[in-house]
């Protein structure tokens, strides 16, 4: 299982990335909001440049916004694995795809907790990832959804008809994994259960 962890609820942006580069995280988890696609705004894509241009690990991008492809230009120019949407933020989500793998880069979808994966069917064939949501994006604090759990399942079996990983992101600390282990899960996003640790890598090992 890899990790990727989010500095997102850290109390110094650049100093928790910094430590996350240096860890044994696999990604660097961006969570960009736009106050319209969810409430809650966080970073513009100048800002998340700033923050983002120096690191060395691979960044794992989820954009919790509107029309994702307005971003993906300033984003790309980052060292950037995989960019992650929401097909309800999208008018065309096919065009969207499109346009992020011709850029050389990943492409996932996120699933809500209130949809179904038959949204996917249309894309399983050009997608790299399917994300999870274990708690309802854009709010923090939550505790992980068990109720979710069904659709690992659903994914394990059309998986390998196709060449998508699974992932899960959302409350996801020492106790929680456990669950996502038994499910075949290939990458989890942690954000506090590691940054807010004295040590993070014997947190990130704790999760693999």
């Amino acid at each position: 299982m890899k990790v990727a962890v989010s500095y997102l609820k850290s109390d110094n942006y650049k100093k928790c990335i910094a430590k996350i580069d240096e860890s044994k995280a696999d990604f660097i988890h961006v969570d960009l909001c736009d106050g319209k696609y969810v409430e809650a705004k966080n970073f513009t894509t100048s800002e998340v440049t700033k923050l983002l241009s120096f690191t060395r690990k691979p960044l794992d991008i989820h954009l919790m916004v509107q029309e994702p492809i307005k971003y993906i230009d300033a984003l790309a120019l980052l060292n950037v694995s995989t960019i992650t949407i929401h097909l309800d933020g999208c008018k065309d989500p096919a065009h969207t795809i499109e346009y992020i793998k011709s850029m050389g880069l990943k492409i996932g979808i996120a699933i809500n907790p209130d949809e179904s994966i038959e949204i996917l069917t249309p894309y399983l064939n050009d997608i790299d990832s399917v994300l999870v949501m274990t708690v309802v994006p854009g709010k923090g604090g939550q505790t992980f959804m068990t109720e979710v759990l069904p659709k690992f399942d659903e994914l394990n079996n059309i998986k390998d008809n196709y060449h998508f990983i699974i992932a899960a992101d959302g409350g996801i600390n020492g106790e929680t994994i456990s669950c996502l282990k038994e499910k075949k899960v290939d990458l989890v996003v942690s954000g506090s259960y590691v940054t807010n640790s004295e040590d993070f890598d014997e947190s990130i090992s704790n999760l693999k």
